[in-house]
């Protein structure tokens, strides 16, 4: 039978539990295949006929997915896995592998819906991607997840998270405390994400060293960020000039996720939203992606689909 040859690249992973001491997890699956195995750094090269290939395949991604959820990899899960795999049995299937974006401390983080998938791969694909759509959609928080793997892998060295402080309702002046303690509110969601994601002590030592910031949008004017993530939340809140400056900050080898809501501007009339402009002006251009969610895509609470359902009947029939 011909040989083929499949490369796999095993993003987000380390490397060492995942192959064992001298490689002795490698070894379990060399001795059950004829097929050949070879690892480079995060790469790995299967060379056999194509139904050995395939399951090793499998068999690797069932490995990275036990040790990223569980935190080890012992040489009995190794044989669970290989014996599920011979007799087709898997403990995630394939297209939930390609859905995850992150391993946390907690759980998996993976896109739950086509419209976050799309997102998935729209981030994936371009520099700079704007998710638009209605709240409880993941759209924040999923752009959290892609920066911290792009940190975790190395891809990047920094992560930039901004906010607009638009007074909503509410104004600053007339809240408690100093500038910091005013403006904290604002950017409270970004933290929550984060804490998500990873254990509170090595958060606190990025953000201390500066390897993630979160600040205002304001705080934005005048830098270059290079090898950096960097994401908007809110957009729809940044006026035009201010999308302008946020997206020209942009440096070498970074990457720029802008999520927000058209139909929540809380903008003072006559104000034009950054976001609505730029979903106008800069499509079609390359390196540039459009991701735009449906109620169909809300994760949240079952009843946010229906809130979402109220409120816009609510303005079409009342001009509310």
């Amino acid at each position: 039978m011909t040989a083929v040859e499949k490369r796999m690249v095993l993003e987000n992973v380390d490397m060492f539990p995942l192959l064992g001491t001298n490689d002795s997890n490698l070894k379990l699956i060399e001795d059950k295949f004829n097929a050949s195995i070879t690892v480079r750094g995060e790469n790995v090269v299967i060379k056999g006929v194509i139904e050995e290939v395939n399951t090793i395949e499998k068999v690797i991604k069932e490995m990275v997915y036990v040790l990223n959820t569980n935190g080890t990899l012992k040489s009995s899960d190794i044989e669970t896995i290989l014996n599920l795999t011979v007799e087709g049995k898997e403990i995630i299937n394939e297209k939930e592998f390609d859905s995850i974006v992150l391993y946390t401390k907690n759980d998996v983080i993976k896109a739950k819906t086509p419209g976050q998938s799309n997102y998935l791969q729209v981030a994936l694909k371009n520099d700079i991607c704007f998710a638009i759509g209605p709240a409880g959609t993941g759209k924040t928080y999923l752009a959290v997840a892609f920066a911290v793997s792009s940190l975790n892998r190395g891809i990047v060295n920094k992560i930039v998270l901004a906010r607009p402080a638009v007074e909503a309702g509410e104004s600053l002046g007339f809240l408690p405390g100093d500038f910091r303690e005013k403006i904290d509110p604002y950017l409270r969601p970004l933290y929550d994400a984060l804490d998500d994601m990873m254990p509170s002590d090595k958060l606190k030592n990025y953000l201390e060293k500066g390897v993630i910031e979160i600040v205002p949008l304001a705080y934005m004017r005048g830098r270059t960020l290079n090898n950096a993530f960097v994401i908007l939340d809110e957009a729809q809140n940044a006026t035009d000039v201010q999308m302008k400056m946020f997206l020209t900050r942009l440096g070498v080898n970074s990457k720029a996720i802008i999520t927000g809501d058209i139909t929540q501007i809380d903008l003072p009339p006559k104000t034009t939203s950054g976001l609505v402009q730029a979903k106008e002006i800069l499509k079609g251009i390359e390196g540039v992606g459009f991701v735009f969610f449906e109620k169909s895509d809300v994760v949240r609470h079952k009843l946010v689909k229906d809130i979402i359902d109220a409120y816009e009947k609510s303005k079409n029939g009342n001009g509310v």
